[in-house]
């Protein structure tokens, strides 16, 4: 498996932008500290994911950080990305290892205990855990409480990451869980300065120590 840093993990949503505005908004979030980068398309023909993940690649190598592919191991694959994503209802974990290979970062969502240890047994490297908060993504979301974030953290030996609503004034709610660090789309995303939004989370997650298992 390669080495990853999930201490911030980001997740992106290009809807709301032009290709252009999207890629300068991913690639100040990447200047701005986020360690972690999954591309996450889920209206995109197959053909507009791919060449949209190519654009996305180059800038997350300018910056050193691995590019993962939400759901998409063949999207993955094609443009060399770095790892890929799958859900509970995506191809299971065990498929999507056997694909990337072992020298790639695989990671699944889980909502308990039983689902991380059954995707961590069957080759993740790491999980995303929520929604600790409700989300304004266009994913269904089931929260996901801080002491089942805390449950699955003491559960399997991986990175595991706190998701869902999160933001630089909420994420005390999770000082003192032994998360990995934590993914967020809005917080970022959807910021006047995405740069910014990346120093200002990273300062508060850091401040909080919520970082403790790489």
């Amino acid at each position: 498996m390669s080495k990853f840093n999930s201490s911030l993990y980001f997740i992106t949503d290009s809807t709301p932008y032009s290709e252009e505005e999207f890629l300068h908004r991913v690639e100040e979030a990447l200047a701005g500290g986020a360690t972690l980068l999954q591309l996450r398309e889920k209206e995109r023909t197959t053909r507009e994911y791919l060449q949209l993940a190519a654009r996305v690649h180059e800038i997350a190598l300018k910056y050193q950080v691995p590019l993962i592919i939400d759901d998409r191991v063949d999207v993955a694959l094609a443009v060399g990305a770095e790892g890929v994503h799958v859900g509970q209802s995506d191809l299971p974990v065990a498929d999507a290892r056997r694909l990337m290979g072992p020298d790639k970062i695989v990671g699944a969502t889980t909502k308990t205990v039983p689902q991380a240890l059954e995707a961590y047994e069957q080759g993740a490297d790491y999980l995303g855990v929520g929604a600790i908060y409700p989300t304004t993504t266009k994913v269904k979301t089931i929260l996901t409480s801080t002491d089942t974030l805390r449950e699955i953290c003491e559960a399997v030996p991986i990175a595991v990451n706190a998701i869902g609503g999160l933001n630089k004034d909420n994420i005390d709610v999770l000082e003192g869980i032994p998360i990995a660090g934590i993914c967020v789309v809005s917080a970022i995303m959807k910021a006047a300065d995405p740069r910014q939004a990346a120093q200002q989370l990273k300062a508060r997650a850091m401040e909080l120590k919520l970082c403790a298992k790489q």
